[in-house]
């Protein structure tokens, strides 16, 4: 029999642009699903320190000090808010999935869309950077490399995670589908805006996530996980002292949803949008089975005599040095005279 478990879907804002706050809002909400029962619990796209979603709002020539904020308050994956949330799910004993923003120990202005699963043991279990920032992310962060497309083998099954947009690319998704994917886990910002509402035609952030989350359930035979962030009145308000005008797009952009989905693409139980809180759900992963019986895509439902994905994991670095390291010079030898 495969496993049977209670899994939890955080639906909250973050206290915005603060790191070391908003990672102690996240072991308290780690603690209270524990409480409940929960033996995995995930949260939304960059968690910490925040979704930016000032660069839909206003021209990057305006945006220079948010940047540079957003860069200050991301966080490394060896950090220190990083190996709490470690700590605390070993305490707990406990799976936890963590969007971040991750920044690199390269380059003070380089950071990443970032993806954490970090075991019951406290162990990163797998370390995902998003492929392609989407439409205005791309001001924020850089691209990722496919080191971190990989479904993990827990006791609580095979978990895969992708990151908002990424749950729209197919190749993403089947190279996840094809390592056994049982739980999906898709993680998304509270606001997306393309467009003044006014105006209409904006991107109605909800509807888009249940068509992709439902559509890859549905292909894969797979529960999902969808946790969503909010924007809260903290962050809103913050925004609006900036530029009045945010309001109107603010107010009236369509808000993200948190819930869960069958294999089959229905929902289960209810789902979160306006109030923070968190959604509870019980897995019964052999219920993955039976639907593989219509279409197993990774299976006799497909035909690998005719394509063919190869998918490259190697981590991206800036430079790779080879050679052994040469001694370092005495104080004496290595000074230069300032006339020279």
């Amino acid at each position: 029999m495969l496993p049977r478990f209670k899994a939890a879907a955080v639906h909250a804002a973050p206290v915005f642009l603060d790191r070391s706050a908003t990672t102690k809002k996240a072991i308290s909400l780690i603690r209270e699903a524990a409480a409940a029962g929960a033996e995995i619990v995930a949260f939304s796209e960059t968690f910490i320190p925040a979704f930016p979603v000032w660069a839909a709002l206003w021209a990057p020539i305006d945006n220079h000090d948010l940047f540079v904020r957003m860069a200050d308050q991301s966080v490394l994956v060896d950090g220190p808010e990083i190996k709490a949330i470690r700590d605390e799910a070993r305490a707990l004993g406990v799976v936890v999935s963590i969007g971040i923003s991750e920044k690199s120990p390269a380059s003070v202005g380089c950071i990443w869309n970032t993806n954490l699963l970090i075991g019951e043991d406290g162990e990163i279990l797998n370390h995902h950077r998003k492929l392609v920032p989407t439409f205005y992310e791309k001001l924020i962060w850089s691209g990722g490399d496919g080191a971190g497309l990989r479904v993990v083998d827990t006791r609580l099954g095979k978990i895969g995670q992708l990151i908002c947009g990424e749950n729209t690319n197919p190749l993403a998704r089947y190279s996840l589908m094809a390592q056994g994917e049982q739980l999906h886990i898709s993680s998304w910002p509270p606001v997306w805006p393309t467009r003044r509402p006014a105006g209409g035609g904006n991107y109605h952030i909800a509807a888009a996530t249940r068509i992709r989350a439902s559509a890859h359930c549905f292909e894969a035979k797979v529960f999902g996980l969808v946790t969503a962030g909010v924007l809260d009145k903290a962050a809103r308000d913050m925004l609006v002292a900036r530029d009045a005008s945010a309001a109107a797009v603010l107010d009236a952009t369509p808000r993200a949803e948190t819930f869960f989905l069958d294999p089959t693409g229905e929902q289960i139980g209810e789902a979160l949008r306006d109030e923070e809180g968190i959604l509870y759900a019980e897995i019964d992963l052999n219920r993955c089975v039976e639907p593989k019986q219509f279409h197993d895509v990774v299976g006799y439902y497909n035909r690998f005599d005719i394509f063919d994905l190869s998918v490259n994991r190697r981590r991206l670095n800036p430079v790779s040095f080879t050679g052994s390291v040469a001694s370092q010079p005495d104080a004496e030898s290595d000074h230069i005279d300032a006339g020279s």
